[in-house]
């Protein structure tokens, strides 16, 4: 039994491993304001802060962090990407973007953060931000890393309410689950779960294998202690 628990702690401990040692930590994306309205076919500059936990520029290098943009998804399958360019405040970007018509889910790509759900753009028509929990916002973290330009809002009040640029057309955009604060890839949580549970599985068969039952006495050989009976009585003598 100890050799069981031992190898799937092993193995557990092994496909945790799998997960890079930097994804512990998760980011948000904040848009600068949008025109108030987005016409289809027309290119638009998009400013946008990418900031690890919510509230502060991310602590490594711009190699270390990887890929940042947006990423636009009409549910038809077409998903159009535009990367981003570093701007001169720290964790600010600008990204050139052109869109045809349609309502498109809007994601924010992050490097090797998750990627963010911002909202859901109709275009023509404008932006409706995603709820979201700001409850990170106001932590001891916060600080003027910027100077006079900063991310919208700046410093961040945690009851305020959310910017919502709302669409100029009357179409009802599609609302769209808020992201999970969490760096961790999904696929690696799965492949953890999975691992564990096959483990589990096979201990557990290995456990409850039936074992041989121990060969019965034969009945022809008499219990120990039992008394003899007359036909097992030699008689000696004539008695």
């Amino acid at each position: 039994m100890r050799r069981v628990l031992v190898a799937v702690l092993v193995v557990v401990a092994l496909l945790a491993g799998a997960v890079p040692a930097n994804a512990g930590g998760w980011a948000a994306t904040e848009l600068d304001p949008l025109p108030g309205r987005i016409e289809a076919g027309h290119a638009y500059t998009v400013g946008y802060w990418l900031l690890q936990h919510g509230n502060h520029p991310y602590g490594g290098t711009e190699e270390e962090l990887g890929k940042t943009g947006l990423r636009f998804n009409n549910g038809n399958g077409t998903m159009l990407e535009f990367t981003g360019s570093r701007l001169a405040e720290p964790a600010h970007y600008a990204v050139a973007v052109k869109l045809p018509a349609g309502i498109w889910r809007v994601e924010a790509i992050q490097g090797w953060f998750s990627p963010y759900e911002i909202g859901t753009l109709t275009v023509p028509g404008g932006l409706v931000l995603s709820e979201r929990d700001d409850t990170m916002r106001g932590g001891p973290e916060v600080k003027d890393y910027w100077g006079e330009i900063k991310p919208p809002g700046y410093p961040w009040d945690s009851t305020a309410a959310a910017q919502v640029n709302v669409p100029a057309s009357s179409a009802e955009p599609v609302t769209a689950p808020a992201q999970p604060a969490s760096g961790v890839p999904a696929y690696l949580l799965v492949v953890v779960a999975l691992g564990a549970g096959a483990v589990t599985f096979v201990a557990q068969r290995l456990l409850t294998r039936r074992r041989p039952e121990p060969e019965k006495p034969s009945e022809e050989i008499g219990e120990p202690g039992e008394p003899e009976t007359e036909q097992d009585v030699l008689v000696i003598g004539g008695r």
